[in-house]
C-alpha cells in the first residue's frame, strides 16, 4: 500500500525584487508557492512560476503601482483554509485589521511577511507564519523562506534560513527564450 504524497507548499516574502538562486533549491518540487507581499518586481513572480503554481498578495512596497494583486486572500489546500497578508504585526502588535480578517475568516494558516522576522506560532485556533524576508537583507535580520508539509498527520512549518551574502549582482539572470 502506498503512502499519499506530502502536499508541500513553498513560503515566501519581501523578496523586493529581489529573486536569489537558492529559491529554486528549497522549492524544488512544492506543489503551491504562497507569496506573501512586497513582491518589488514582476519578474520574481513569473520566475516562481517556473517552479510551481503562485498564489501572491500585494505588500506595502507593491503600492506604488496599480497591483494585480489582492491585498488579502483565502485559498483551501490540501484541506486547510489559507489566508495570506502582507501586514499582520507592526511595531510588534497585531493589527486591528488583521485581527479582523483572522476573526472574519477564521483560516487554520495564516501567511504574513512584513517585519523581516521569521516566525511560526499561534493565535488562537490559527498558526501565523511569517517565512521572513528573501530579499536583500535589511538590519540584522536574517534572510529566509519556508516550506510547509502537509499531510495525515497534520501541518509541519519548517523556516529555511538563506545565505545573507546574497546580492544583486549574484543572482542569476533568468534564462532566455530561443
Amino acid at each position: 500500500m502506498t503512502r499519499p504524497k506530502p502536499f508541500r507548499i513553498g513560503v515566501i516574502a519581501d523578496t523586493h525584487g529581489l529573486f536569489d538562486p537558492a529559491i529554486e533549491r528549497h522549492f524544488k518540487g512544492v506543489d503551491r508557492i504562497i507569496h506573501a507581499g512586497d513582491i518589488g518586481d514582476r519578474s520574481v513572480i513569473e520566475r516562481l512560476k517556473n517552479i510551481a503554481p503562485v498564489i501572491a498578495v500585494a505588500g506595502n512596497v507593491d503600492d506604488e503601482e496599480p497591483s494585480e494583486f489582492p491585498s488579502e486572500t483565502v485559498v483551501e489546500l490540501a484541506g486547510y483554509r489559507i489566508g495570506v497578508r502582507h501586514i499582520v504585526y507592526e511595531g510588534g502588535k497585531l493589527r486591528k485589521d488583521a485581527q479582523a480578517f483572522l476573526d472574519r475568516e477564521r483560516p487554520d494558516l495564516c501567511i504574513f511577511g512584513h517585519t523581516h522576522q521569521p516566525k511560526v506560532e499561534r493565535f488562537g485556533e490559527t498558526l501565523l507564519i511569517n517565512p521572513g524576508s528573501a530579499g536583500p537583507k535589511r538590519f540584522k535580520l536574517p534572510r529566509g523562506l519556508g516550506l510547509l508539509i502537509i499531510n495525515k498527520q497534520g501541518v509541519r512549518p519548517q523556516l529555511i534560513q538563506l545565505d545573507s551574502a546574497v546580492s544583486r549582482r549574484k543572482v542569476a539572470e533568468p534564462a532566455k527564450s530561443l
